[in-house]
């Protein structure tokens, strides 16, 4: 029999429960103003490195906020702190030092991994 162009896609189910949401909320507790982002995009579109690369900063606290940290460790490295993101935020979130306060805590547990 032919296929008729009908396919099951595997579910895309993020399991917030197996996810370790330890850097976002050691950014939580430094930086208030990262639990106001709406996620709008607006620090992505003025983001120099993003126009140059595949980095976005929307996503990048999308995936903060899902726990989603491997990712957020490859990505994280490309920002290059100039701050454009923080004049344009709607919101007021200081996100440059949200990607500092990141970095600190990759390096934190980095240094207390066994």
């Amino acid at each position: 029999m032919e296929k008729f162009g009908f396919a099951l896609s595997k579910g895309r189910v993020i399991d917030y429960e197996a996810n370790d949401r330890s850097i976002a909320e050691y950014i939580l507790e430094r930086e208030p103003s990262f639990s106001v982002c709406i996620e709008c995009g607006g620090c992505s579109a003025t983001c120099t490195t993003g126009n140059f690369t595949g980095f976005s900063l929307r996503e990048l606290h999308i995936l903060l906020k899902r726990g989603e940290n491997e990712q957020v460790r490859k990505k994280i490295k490309k920002c290059m702190l100039c701050g454009k993101c923080s004049l344009v935020c709607p919101r007021g979130v200081n996100t440059r030092n949200v990607v500092f306060l990141a970095r600190q805590a990759f390096k934190k547990k980095e240094v207390y991994a066994v």
